[in-house]
């Protein structure tokens, strides 16, 4: 679902960079931010308290968690999130590629064009690999995107201006990010013990975040 709202997101900003040009389209964001913390802030305010209760010590177990299949798979997965950088870059990339010979509205439309594609693979990956990792398990459909990540950040080193030269990168990193998503999660439930899945998760979304801080903007 995550992936699928990202879709409007794009086919929005692409109207509205063509139609009122950039500085505009990034002017008129602001108004869906704000919308969302007025919706916040009333929700808090409407929401009742709930009953008091007793307060549980919260308590994070990290050294049984790195123990067995799950130390290689907490690894690998920090790895992937120190290396993947922000699709925004990837956005960027594409627009300097295709700025040669346009204008800045026509390549940004253009890379707009090309994250939509990103993210529909997304999408449509996501559900195919929730399926897979059924099947043939999920350290398997977690090596499949890291592989097709490396592969789509490799064609992103090759200078092109032609915009159908790019699509196969960008469609290449959806499937990288529909698998690797789907998968880690499902890889942390399958091989935690369950008296230690919650501190798995714990430890899973702390090394996601920690590895978003340390990799490229």
């Amino acid at each position: 679902m995550d992936n699928l709202g990202a879709i409007l997101g794009p086919l929005a900003a692409i109207a509205l960079v063509a139609t009122i040009g950039t500085r505009w389209a990034i002017a008129v964001s602001v108004v869906p931010g704000l919308a969302a913390s007025v919706a916040v802030i009333y929700a808090i305010r409407h929401t009742p308290r709930p009953a008091a209760s007793e307060r549980r010590p919260l308590r994070i177990r990290i050294r049984p968690v790195l123990i067995g299949r799950l130390r290689p798979l907490f690894a690998g997965i920090g790895a992937f999130e120190l290396g993947n950088c922000a699709a925004t870059l990837l956005i960027l990339r594409a627009t300097e590629l295709l700025g040669p010979g346009r204008s800045a509205k026509a390549a940004t439309t253009a890379a707009l064009g090309l994250y939509v594609a990103y993210n529909a693979t997304a999408t449509l990956t996501s559900l195919g690999a929730g399926r897979s990792t059924d099947r043939v398990g999920a350290t398997r459909v977690l090596a499949l995107g890291v592989a097709a990540f490396a592969v789509a950040y490799l064609g992103f080193t090759r200078d092109t201006t032609a915009w159908a030269a790019l699509l196969p990168w960008f469609v290449l990193a959806g499937v990288g990010i529909g698998c690797v998503e789907t998968a880690e999660h499902a890889a942390v439930a399958t091989h935690a013990p369950a008296a230690l899945r919650g501190s798995a998760f714990g430890l899973l979304a702390g090394v996601q975040s920690l590895g978003n801080l340390g990799a490229p903007a």
